[in-house]
C-alpha cells in the first residue's frame, strides 16, 4: 500500500490536509461561515463566526486568539517573536498543561489563592511531592482517588474531601478504571509552579532527598 507523507509545519498545511465544506473553509471545533471563502478555524470551545473575509487562519484557545493571513507563514514567525518580548506569559504557559498521567487546568487565580482542575488517568500516579509554602483541598467530582499525606493512605469517593496541609509529603493516584477528575484549592503565601518539591528515596528511612520538580534531571546525591 501506498502512502503519502506531509510534513505539517505551517496552518496553511493543516488547512490543506482538512476537510473543506464548498467555499473551502475547515474547522476543528464549532465554526460558522458566511460569505467567507478558504478560511481555517482551530477551536477549542468558542463559537467562532466568520463573515465576508477570505483566507484568514483564526485559532482560538481558552486564553489567546491568533488571527492571520493564512498565506503569510513568516508573519507568524514576527508575531511569535514579539509576543515573546511584549506577553511572554502566552508564549511559555498555558492553561491546560498536558503531564503524562493526565492533565491540569487553572481555573481561577488570586493573590493567595489558585483554582485548578485535575485529570488523571486510569492507573496514573503522581510523584510524593510536598509544599513549603501552600496548602490545598482536593474535591473530587468524578471517579476514585486514592491520596497519600503523610503515612495516611485514603480512599476518596465522589463528592467526597481531603485536606493536605502546608509542608505535608503528598501524593495522587487513580486506581480505578474511569478517569479521574478533581478541583484543587490551593491556599498560601506563595503558589508557583517551583514550589513543588518531589520526593527521592523511601519516605520510611532517612534516606530521602527533596529536589525541586525542575531539577529532577540533575543527579542528586543523598
Amino acid at each position: 500500500m501506498a502512502c503519502g507523507w506531509s510534513d505539517i509545519g505551517s496552518w496553511r498545511q493543516v488547512w490543506e490536509l482538512s476537510d473543506k465544506d464548498g467555499l473551502g473553509n475547515a474547522a476543528r471545533g464549532t465554526a460558522v461561515f458566511e460569505d467567507s471563502r478558504n478560511c481555517n478555524v482551530s477551536t477549542d470551545r468558542a463559537l467562532v463566526a466568520l463573515e465576508g473575509v477570505d483566507d484568514l487562519v483564526v485559532v482560538a484557545t481558552q486564553d489567546a486568539v491568533l488571527v492571520s493571513r493564512q498565506k503569510d507563514a513568516n508573519g507568524l514567525k514576527r508575531l511569535v517573536a514579539k509576543l515573546k518580548v511584549s506577553a511572554p506569559a502566552v508564549t511559555e504557559n498555558h492553561i491546560k498543561v498536558h503531564r503524562p498521567w493526565g492533565s491540569y487546568q487553572s481555573v481561577d487565580n488570586g493573590d493567595r489563592h489558585q483554582v485548578k482542575r485535575i485529570v488523571v488517568k486510569p492507573g496514573g500516579r503522581l510523584s510524593l511531592q510536598k509544599h513549603h509554602h501552600r496548602s490545598e483541598h482536593w474535591i473530587v467530582v468524578r471517579g476514585t482517588a486514592q491520596v497519600t499525606v503523610n503515612e495516611l493512605i485514603k480512599t476518596v469517593h465522589e463528592n467526597e474531601s481531603i485536606y493536605i496541609p502546608i509542608g505535608a509529603v503528598h501524593r495522587l493516584e487513580n486506581p480505578g478504571k474511569i478517569q479521574l477528575e478533581l478541583i484543587e484549592v490551593q491556599t498560601g503565601s506563595y503558589l508557583g509552579e517551583d514550589d513543588i518539591y518531589s520526593h527521592r528515596g523511601r519516605l520510611s528511612t532517612r534516606l530521602v532527598a527533596w529536589v525541586p520538580v525542575e531539577a529532577r534531571h540533575r543527579p542528586i546525591r543523598i
